[in-house]
């Protein structure tokens, strides 16, 4: 029975993703149009047609995205009159890629050597075992940086390459031995702390269906209908990853957009979308055109800027919304009157009754925050930085790390970022010889022999603690709350930010005792920039545009809209290149639901030298009757207050 209420609201489009039932699914979303409400609707729909709830899988890219969809998803399942009682419980597994190589691994990852217990590193985190591979093998680091060590492993990691295959496909060159050498001793280092890097959890479940025939086909039956959103931004990894699973159902559903596919440094390949229809070509194709969220100022703004791109599915992206406002143009001499305008500007919304959460300013590189943030603290204009995260902190991350210690006692990251913290007499050196197998002094492998009692004690509460008095828990008998509570207003700070954590640990207190706690611990190593915004309210948000990628706002800002910095020079001439920071400003633009205001700056300092800039080429493509250019007089200005 096919439940009318699913049917409600929705246009033609998106009812016919909804009512596809059986066989491959392209669905081309454009900006704003619906995708997330299609997508739930459909999973609704597939139960309401009798499709059991545990055989259905959707999977996106961030943890706040996977979270909204989930519980959009059992809202709706809870209205559907024919579920029966017993399925009422069981759910569909909607996560994010990496999520779901975690659950995979955790249960079936023995076939490529991977046990239960396994530490996930962050991006910290494995770039310091990267660094001390280069230090063992005497390498000098200026030569073969860390940090590009690191992006070009992850790169070879998400292509699935191997370290033996990189090793057998590039030998005899002097670099790729080098680099094989580094990725060898990192991976035994791996292997010895028993954890896996980020980009493991996808390549490592890959490796697993494609070697382990029964792994392979218990999830094939487990999943017989999967829904992947933001298509456009699967790596090789990933594509692999929904084929395999698809491969027995073909019960497939492709949900992207290639002019949104913004994350290509990382080994996003939009052509995956092409790919797609290849693999499937008795595929059906919808596209969603009806943009929801925009006026028609900013849509048409949006289509002129990506329509110049050659590599793309053209959409005929329309909208029954307002006409709206022009779009606000503001020339700039330098950095600092650009970051003035915008500060005042916003308070200016404000006052006009605006919530400021409702108000984003994006700009396409991380240093030009700065001048920004100083400006709204020097007018008071309430702001959050999206990057500056809260699992980022110092004290968060030395709490995780006791408790990913007492859990995996082969996890030397973590035991040697918290071994002494709060101090207890275990310097470098001591710690080094420790793990070097040396003899120690007996004082200190007295203190060696406390430390351990500690994650002991720890171990022994995860298993009986729900996780918020868990995390009060560790706090208090690792020494750090007393510590913190003895020391300077910064220390009280982060003694406030770790109570808020317990706080946080909470959501999970509804968990079976010890999986509460392990869930806790997995989502906090998979957590995004997106997912740490934090929910204070009246904050203006500053983010990068790329971090804008999947949130809305009424008022947007698009800061430092020069040639060389929007498009970037860093991303080289090519035509791919131009096409993707094309597809960046498209993104950007179409965040906007009322407002625009794009500025840019005749002059800039970049790296210590001013600069004289071009304005951005983008701004050319956009038709002049869709501007409106501002005024900002700055010695009038000044002597405004603001209430």
């Amino acid at each position: 029975m096919i439940e009318n209420f699913l049917l409600d609201g929705l246009n033609e489009a998106q009812k016919k993703v909804v009512l596809h039932k059986d066989g491959p699914l392209l669905v081309l979303a454009g900006a704003g149009s619906g995708k997330t409400k299609s997508i739930t609707h459909r999973v609704a729909y597939l139960v309401s047609s009798g499709v059991a709830p545990e055989n259905i899988l959707a999977i996106t890219f961030t943890n706040k995205a996977a979270g909204e969809m989930k519980e959009r998803t059992l809202s709706l399942l809870k209205q559907i009159a024919d579920n029966p009682t017993e399925q009422k419980n069981k759910t569909p597994f909607i996560s994010t890629f990496h999520s779901l190589g975690v659950y995979m691994l955790k249960n079936s990852g023995k076939a490529v050597g991977v046990t239960k217990g396994f530490s996930i590193l962050d991006k910290e985190e494995s770039l310091g075992l990267i660094k001390e591979a280069i230090k063992e093998l005497n390498i000098d680091p200026k030569q073969f940086q860390p940090s590009k060590m690191q992006s070009i492993i992850s790169k070879n990691k998400g292509e699935l390459m191997s370290v033996d295959t990189y090793e057998t496909d590039f030998a005899g060159d002097f670099f790729p031995t080098m680099l094989a050498k580094i990725w060898r001793k990192y991976e035994e280092y791996l292997v010895a702390h028993k954890a896996l890097d980020f980009d493991d959890l996808v390549s490592k479940t890959v490796f697993l269906l494609k070697q382990d025939a029964a792994v392979r086909e218990y999830y094939q039956n487990l999943w017989k209908y999967i829904i992947i959103d933001e298509y456009q931004d699967t790596n090789k990894s990933q594509y692999e990853f929904s084929k395999i699973l698809a491969a027995k159902s073909k019960n497939i559903c492709a949900v992207g957009d290639m002019d949104q596919c913004i994350y290509a440094f990382r080994g996003a390949d939009f052509r995956n979308i092409i790919n797609f229809e290849n693999d499937y070509p008795d595929l059906v194709s919808v596209s969603l055109e009806e943009n929801y969220r925009s006026t028609q100022n900013i849509l048409e703004a949006a289509a002129k800027i990506i329509e110049k791109n050659k590599v793309r599915k053209p959409k005929g992206l329309f909208t029954k919304n307002i006409k709206g406002a022009e779009i606000s143009l503001f020339e700039a001499m330098g950095e600092q009157e650009e970051a003035e305008f915008v500060a005042h500007k916003i308070k200016e919304l404000i006052r006009e009754g605006v919530e400021p959460s409702e108000i984003a300013v994006l700009f396409r590189a991380n240093f030009q925050s700065r001048v920004l943030e100083e400006a709204c603290l020097k007018h008071d204009v309430p702001y959050q930085m999206l990057g500056t995260q809260f699992y980022d902190r110092k004290e968060i991350k030395d709490i995780f790390s006791y408790i990913k210690a007492a859990l995996n006692r082969e996890d030397a990251v973590s035991i040697k970022r918290i071994i002494n913290v709060p101090p207890r007499g275990l310097g470098k050196v001591s710690v080094l010889n420790k793990f070097a197998g040396k003899k120690l002094p007996v004082a200190t492998e007295a203190k060696f022999a406390e430390f351990n009692a500690l994650l002991d004690k720890i171990k022994e509460s995860s298993e009986k603690e729900r996780p918020s008095s868990f995390i009060k828990f560790v706090l208090r008998e690792s020494g750090m709350q007393k510590f913190l509570e003895s020391g300077d207003p910064a220390d009280a700070e982060r003694l406030e930010n770790v109570k808020e954590l317990a706080s946080i640990a909470a959501r999970y207190d509804g968990l079976p005792l010890s999986e509460g706690v392990e869930k806790m611990v997995e989502d906090f190593a998979l957590m995004a920039a997106q997912d740490s915004l934090e929910k204070k309210e009246n904050s203006a948000r500053l983010m990068t545009a790329h971090a804008a990628k999947g949130l809305e706002f009424a008022y947007v800002f698009i800061t430092g809209l020069e040639d060389g910095l929007f498009p970037h020079s860093g991303m080289g001439n090519s035509v791919d290149k131009d096409e993707e920071e094309r597809r960046l400003f498209y993104v950007a633009l179409t965040r906007a639901r009322k407002k625009l205001f794009l500025t840019f700056s005749v002059m800039r300092m970049i790296f210590g030298s001013r600069q004289a800039n071009m304005p951005s080429r983008f701004l050319s493509d956009i038709p002049e009757y869709l501007f409106k250019m501002e005024e900002f007089n700055r010695e009038v200005e000044d002597v405004i207050r603001y209430d």
